[in-house]
């Protein structure tokens, strides 16, 4: 068997076990724990010398229409597994005892890590997407049924909001299927990255643009990003980690495999308004996170935030800025998912994430605060975590695209002002920081608790491979740099 096949059957494989049943949590943590086993298997055999997908495996399914189920993996592919694998292990580390349904609870979450999975390892853009639809309805029920607050609400917005973007996104699909020539139609990457290469595939704007909002929904691309920070802040603690860390990133990874590589003109002429949009999420949603009083309405707003950094890498579309918005890819899916997990252990501990209602908790919680610190350090871009890495290299490649001597360009414009977001980053970090941790310490938290065990390792699991990436990046760097270089 494929260990790409693995790693999508491994899940389903508990989900079944657990629907007859054995223990959900145990039962859970013990498929998470094989699935990053079998990660790190596809690392330790993966090629670096040789280009292309490997461990390629194929399944006709109607192939006069181009329609196969086909699995494959290089360097991008690569991160997304070790960011996928990582996040579902450390999402269920850091579930506890479900008061109703927890089976089910169990089972949607590992719904959820099969679609990310399953659609980062598809090579036919049909299951890339099927894959993701997968995991929409388990969010939908996880956030509807477990979720905190005005749970039915906000879910049946997300679920909404996904929803037409799904529609919108597979529309473009259609009609990126139909810009194909005839005879040649295809929904394998592979094909129509070398039909694209050849000037087969007809540049057609209203492709783009579909594929486009249909990602940008996906991503929370302004202005298109209403429905994510109330869905992070309503949602369990795992399942703001899984979809925060995980699932968002579909279409940031969509961008990279279907809009970059296969329309280079239509993305040209639509340069500005990515960047236009790249700072709203930068500066607009930047301010939105500021005015925010509470750490899980913060943090949902932060993550939305940072995915103006990555649309700046992708509007650049050279190799240095597409490596940088990789590795952010991957370093925001790690500290996201860690600041989601210290929130769900605070309001555990305390019951409330208000800023006012806290203070001094690192006299008593000092394992939480420097966990929570190093996160956040993190998720700022400070020297030393890959968050960093990946800003420095995005704003590189962005200031050097289309540089004159004589003038500043839209790319260095956009650039200077989306530095202000590091600004920004900085203070609501330190102040929220500052809010939990220092000041006048209540007696009314003197009997609290620091992190459980399990919560501890979750956290730091996902910090030393920011840690690690951020100290050494060149093998990372090396792994994915070829996967962005299109013909």
């Amino acid at each position: 068997m494929s260990p790409l096949l693995a790693l999508i059957f491994v899940p389903l494989a508990t989900v079944a076990a657990i629907a007859v049943g054995f223990h959900a949590r145990r039962t859970s943590l013990i498929g998470a724990g094989i699935n990053l086993i079998l990660c790190a298997y596809v690392f330790v055999n993966y090629r670096f010398d040789q280009e292309g997908y490997q461990f390629v495996w194929s399944l006709s399914i109607l192939p006069a229409a181009g329609l196969n189920f086909i699995l494959g993996a290089d360097g991008l592919t690569l991160a997304l597994l070790l960011l996928s694998t990582l996040v579902s292990f450390a999402a269920i580390l850091m579930s506890r005892k479900v008061d109703q349904y927890e089976s089910w609870f169990y089972i949607c979450l590992l719904l959820i890590s099969t679609g990310a999975i399953g659609a980062f390892v598809s090579l036919d853009v049909f299951f890339f997407y099927s894959f993701h639809e997968l995991a929409l309805i388990p969010t939908f029920l996880l956030i509807g049924i477990w979720g905190r607050g005005d749970k039915e609400r906000i879910a049946w917005k997300t679920t909404i909001y996904l929803a037409i973007g799904s529609f919108v996104l597979l529309l473009g699909i259609i009609g990126l299927y139909f810009a194909c020539p005839a005879g040649s139609r295809t929904f394998d990457m592979r094909e129509l990255q070398h039909l694209s290469a050849n000037g087969l595939i007809r540049q057609e704007s209203w492709v783009y643009l579909l594929l486009v909002i249909g990602f940008g929904t996906m991503v929370s691309l302004f202005p298109l990003h209403s429905w994510a920070p109330p869905a992070y802040a309503c949602a369990p603690t795992p399942v703001a980690m899984l979809h925060a860390g995980v699932l968002k990133k579909f279409g940031l990874y969509g961008f990279l495999r279907i809009v970059a590589p296969l329309f280079p003109l239509a993305s040209q002429q639509w340069v500005t308004f990515l960047l236009i949009l790249a700072a709203g999420n930068l500066l607009f949603i930047g301010l939105a996170t500021l005015a925010q009083k509470r750490l899980d309405w913060m943090l949902g707003y932060s993550s939305v935030m940072h995915m103006g950094y990555i649309f700046l890498g992708l509007a650049a579309g050279n190799v240095l800025a597409l490596t940088g918005a990789t590795v952010l890819i991957f370093a925001h899916g790690l500290s996201i998912a860690a600041l989601f997990a210290l929130c769900g252990a605070l309001r555990e501990r305390t019951g409330t994430v208000e800023f006012q209602a806290l203070g001094g908790l690192a006299q008593k919680m000092p394992r939480m605060g420097i966990l929570f610190g190093l996160a956040g350090l993190a998720s700022i871009g400070v020297p030393g975590f890959a968050n960093f890495v990946g800003e420095l290299l995005v704003f590189s490649g962005a200031f050097k695209q289309e540089v004159t001597l004589s003038h500043l360009g839209r790319f260095q414009i956009i650039d200077i002002l989306i530095i202000w977001g590091v600004v920004l980053s900085a203070v609501y970090f330190l102040r929220a920081y500052r809010q939990i941790f220092f000041g006048t310490f209540s007696q009314h938290w003197k009997d609290i608790q620091d992190l459980r065990p399990t919560a501890q390792l979750a956290v730091i699991l996902l910090t030393v491979a920011l840690l690690i990436v951020g100290f050494y990046p060149q093998p990372f760097l090396q792994m994915i740099a070829p996967s962005l270089t299109w013909p």
